[in-house]
């Protein structure tokens, strides 16, 4: 059978036009343009613990009182000591942490009584050694007055047993270089002092004036290189020059081989030089050796030349020569 032209036509464009309505449909869900379903949305955390209080409200009602009930019981029941019990238990949970601080607070008690001791030692230890240093120095200061008193004595001891006319001096300088021996003493030619004037010691002869100034003079060592005196020895009689050799010994020259010289001999002054008055005790042998003609003889200075203080200056009355005396 035939269909009718409008019956057919329509048959066939209604599926075409269910398919572009649900092609259509389908474009519009996937246009971004188009409203998307919106996902349930998450409960927040308050949200969620404000449900679960309510949801189990009663609970919550009943703990609250029951522990309202339990404190107050608490209070009202005491031990065999007439305490409550909630006292006891706050005591009990309380005294560890009591005991810590105690314990804390002892520590720092005792750091802070150790520091102000170790403070009061440290500050008893500067005052003890302040007073140990001028105790030292005034030690020190009354052993010097006693040295120096010693000396002093020694020196008045000594000047009566000289012969001779004497200044005593002291010595306030002493020559810079190493070779020379020389040292400055405070009497010049204002104390009627001279060139060539003797200078000694308790102990032994020191040296000679040199150079003459108006209030102090310089006095030539015997272990100097230049300086020269009459040497005897004590004991064999032998004579000869006594020199410097610089190095604090001194030397005696022209001794024969054959004069029987040892060490500890005394040697004295001989008086032929004319500047040293004879018997003054210059030093002592030390060493002897034979040499060609004459002993090599090392002499140590009787004076302590290397801690001289005080010293006597001899004033030599010389004899007037004969043509002075005859033009007076």
């Amino acid at each position: 059978m035939n269909n009718p032209p409008g019956e057919s036509g329509s048959r066939h464009r209604a599926p075409f036009g269910e398919a572009r309505l649900g092609r259509d449909s389908l474009l519009e869900l996937r246009s971004p343009e188009a409203p998307q379903p919106v996902p349930p949305r998450a409960r927040e955390g308050p949200e969620v613990v404000q449900a679960f209080i309510s949801r189990h409200r009663p609970f919550f009602v009943l703990a609250g009182v029951l522990a309202c009930q339990f404190v107050l019981l608490s209070f009202q029941i005491t031990r065999s000591r007439n305490e409550p019990v909630a006292k006891v238990w706050a005591v009990t949970a309380l005294a560890p942490f009591e005991r810590a601080l105690r314990g804390v607070a002892d520590v720092a008690g005792g750091a802070w009584q150790g520091l102000r001791s170790v403070t009061r030692a440290e500050h008893q230890n500067a005052e003890l050694k302040a007073e140990v240093a001028l105790d030292q120095a005034q030690i020190r200061s009354l052993s010097d007055d006693a040295s120096e008193n010693r000396r002093l004595r020694a020196l008045l001891d000594f000047r009566p047993r000289l012969p001779y006319s004497t200044v005593a001096a002291e010595v306030i300088g002493s020559s810079p270089g190493e070779g020379s021996k020389t040292v400055l003493i405070d009497k010049g030619a204002d104390a009627g002092l001279s060139t060539d004037f003797p200078v000694v010691t308790p102990d032994g002869v020191a040296g000679k004036i040199v150079a003459l100034y108006p209030h102090s003079a310089q006095v030539l060592l015997v272990t100097d290189p230049a300086a020269g005196a009459g040497g005897l020895l004590a004991n064999c009689r032998a004579q000869g020059v006594l020199k410097g050799t610089g190095q604090g010994l001194a030397r005696l020259d022209y001794v024969m081989n054959d004069n029987a010289v040892a060490p500890g001999e005394p040697v004295v002054t001989s008086g032929l030089d004319q500047v040293f008055p004879k018997g003054l005790l210059l030093g002592t042998v030390v060493k002897v050796t034979d040499g060609n003609i004459y002993k090599n003889i090392l002499v140590k200075p009787a004076a302590s030349l290397d801690r001289l203080e005080d010293v006597l200056v001899v004033v030599v009355k010389r004899p007037v020569p004969e043509e002075a005396k005859a033009r007076h």
